[in-house]
Parts: structure tokens; sequence; C-alpha cells
């Protein structure tokens, strides 16, 4: 085996150095783009992620409040929404800088599968989000229909879609044209594509891919198994302008949660194991109504058990009703509840609530120590 001579060795080890601040540069000059779309933030992005039933206007003001993008998750009822954009509107007064901007300083996420584009467009005319997410159509090309109805009613709102698979995002790039693309990956609580990898490999490659198809203009953020500061630090290398956290608001004060759904998240470890992606979760109240690409990762509780044991499901169905019509909805902990806990596999690394402005802090600050020593250790 060939031996490297010191002076070889310094050669390479300050090559290293060099490409990492390269990388470095590269990161800050690249949050320049989602800067100017959401000149409040900090970096690196911190984004709640829309959990639908979950992310209200509550959670949404305080994330952007503590200098991330918070994301209102919509189901159904429009007037629903309304009423959280107000919540949000109303914590923004205090705020000079957030109270006079042209658009509301949240994002709302819709799930077109569930929606008509006509009920949609109404509520722009009374809130002007700053992010308009889409995620979940009934077929990928209905973006090419929504996306520019969008645009006319809203104009100054930028709209990002979320995916989860290298085909996808070039697809939508191509006939959507995005502001942003959420990447999600594997290890990522609730719905997602039910055929996916992690942003580990799914960041780079659809990175690769749209730079070469002549898109690389459209910012990423990652989304998947992020909780921490370590995790931001890792996608933001990947490739990331920003990151989407899920599960790790769960534990947050201001989120619309059972207690005990969010005692079941806190308690949870290894979370690898304690969770799993599987289309019986939405067949717990009746017929899926998800299509066919999408399945979503929750822990294994007693439903789950019970289904993998080879229990009917029509038996499962039957215990869950059962037991969501009682005091705590089908939830449990110990993993015996029958209702759906979403969670990602990151939720062993949630231990305790805090505020979403702590959780906001906490992350950006971690990130930006993780990078700090990352590139100390280069030198």
């Amino acid at each position: 085996m060939a031996r490297i001579s010191t002076e070889n060795f310094h050669q390479i080890k300050l090559g290293l150095v060099w490409v990492f601040n390269i990388s470095w540069i590269w990161f800050w000059s690249a949050m320049s783009t989602l800067k100017e779309q959401l000149p409040w933030t900090l970096s690196p992005l911190i984004v709640n992620a829309p959990m639908a039933g979950f992310a209200g206007g509550k959670l949404a003001s305080a994330v952007t409040l503590a200098g991330g993008l918070g994301m209102i998750g919509s189901l159904r009822s429009m007037d629903d929404l309304r009423k959280e954009l107000g919540i949000a509107a109303e914590a923004f007064k205090d705020s000079p800088g957030l109270s006079a901007s042209r658009v509301l300083p949240v994002g709302v996420g819709f799930l077109p599968f569930v929606l008509k584009l006509e009920d949609v467009l109404p509520v722009f005319d009374d809130y002007k989000p700053a992010v308009i997410w889409l995620f979940v159509p009934k077929d990928l090309d209905d973006y090419a229909e929504w996306v520019p109805a969008i645009r006319k009613a809203s104009p100054e709102s930028k709209i990002w879609i979320q995916l989860g698979s290298v085909a996808a995002a070039l697809h939508v790039a191509r006939i959507a044209r995005p502001d942003v693309l959420c990447l999600q990956g594997a290890d990522a609580g609730g719905h997602g594509f039910e055929k996916g990898a992690s942003i580990v490999s799914l960041l780079p490659e659809v990175t690769d891919t749209l730079a070469a198809e002549g898109f690389s203009h459209i910012p990423l953020v990652a989304s998947g198994g992020i909780v921490d500061g370590r995790g931001v630090a890792a996608a933001l290398t990947l490739g990331a302008e920003g990151v989407v956290m899920g599960t790790r608001f769960l534990a947050s004060k201001e989120v619309n949660v059972h207690p005990v759904y969010q005692a079941a998240v806190l308690e949870a470890q290894d979370g690898g194991q304690v969770t799993t992606r599987s289309k019986l979760f939405d067949q717990l109240r009746g017929p899926n109504i998800w299509p066919e690409l999408y399945d979503g990762r929750g822990l294994v509780a007693q439903s789950h058990k019970d289904f993998a044991n080879g229990m009917s499901l029509e038996e499962i169905q039957k215990l869950h009703n059962e037991a969501a019509a009682g005091e705590d909805k089908g939830y449990n902990t110990g993993l015996q509840g029958r209702a759906a806990i979403w969670a990602g596999t990151g939720v062993g690394l949630v231990k305790e609530v805090q505020s979403a402005g702590e959780i906001v802090q906490e992350v950006r600050e971690g990130a930006k120590d993780v990078m700090a020593r990352t590139a100390a250790r280069l030198k």
C-alpha cells in the first residue's frame, strides 16, 4: 500500500478545508434566496410542518415570531382555516415589522386531493399568506392547474410543493415551476410517499437532477427525521436551504394536540423501532381515502400490533372506533393505544415540552454550533 507523505497529507487536509469553506459560503449565499422570499426569517431557516389539525395560528405565529416560518395546516373547512389565520394575524399586531408586511408572514398547507380549487381561492381575498404549501394531489399533473390559479389569486404568495422522490420533483418542477420544493424523506412522521429514501440520498440526487435539467434555481427544504441542530446541519450539508420539522413541534406548548397523544410522543424511544410506515393507519376509521402513492408513519401501537398478528381489519376497526369514542380518543401511552399517533423516526430525541420559540432558537443555534465545530475539526 502506498504511503502518503507528510507534505501530501497537509495538502489533502488543506483541500478538504477549502471544500468545506466553499460549501459553507455557498450555503449562506443560497440562503439569500429564501431570505428574499421571507425577509423576517433568520438562518438557518426552521419551518414547522403544516400538520393538519395540529398546526394552527398559535403555533404558526410563535414560530414566525422566533425567526422561522410558521405554517398552518388545513383540512376541508375553509372557515376553520380563516379562524386560524385570524389568530396568527392578531399575534403579529405588536410586531411592527411583521404587521406591516404585504403578506401575512405565515404559510398555509392545503391537501388538494380532498379540496376543490374553487373553495380554496376565496380565502386569498381575505388573507395573503407568505407561503402556500401544496401536498397530495389526486394526480401530480393536477399541480399544472392549481399553481397558476393560486398565483393569479395571490400573486405575492410563494408556492411550495412537498414531494418524496426524484422523479416527482423533476416532473413538478417542469409542469408547475414552484418557488420551493420540500423534499420529504422516508423517516418523516405522518403522510408521505410509500416508497422513498431518507434525505441522505434523496436530497443530493434531487439537487443533481434538477441542476442537470436547468432547475437549480429552485430552493430545496428538507423534512424527515430532523428534530435538532445536528439534523439541521446534516440537511444543510446535503443541499437543503432550510428544514421542516413536524414531530419536534408535537412537543410544543402551542400545538393543538391531545395530552395523551403528546405524552406518547415524549415517552417513545428508538424511533426506527417504535414507528413504522403503513396504510393501516388510514384504514382505522374506515376506507382509506388517500391516493395509492401515499402511506403514513406512526407509532407501532395496539392496532398495528393486532394487524401484524393476524387480526381482521374489521375487528381492528371495531375496537378502534369504540376506543376513539372515549375521553382519550383512542390514544394511550405504552404503545397501547388504538388511534393513530403520527410520529417520525426522530421521536426518540424529543424529550420535553417547550415553547415553539424555544424550539426554533435551540435548533437554530444548535445547527450553527455543529457546523462551526465541524469546520474546526477540518483545520
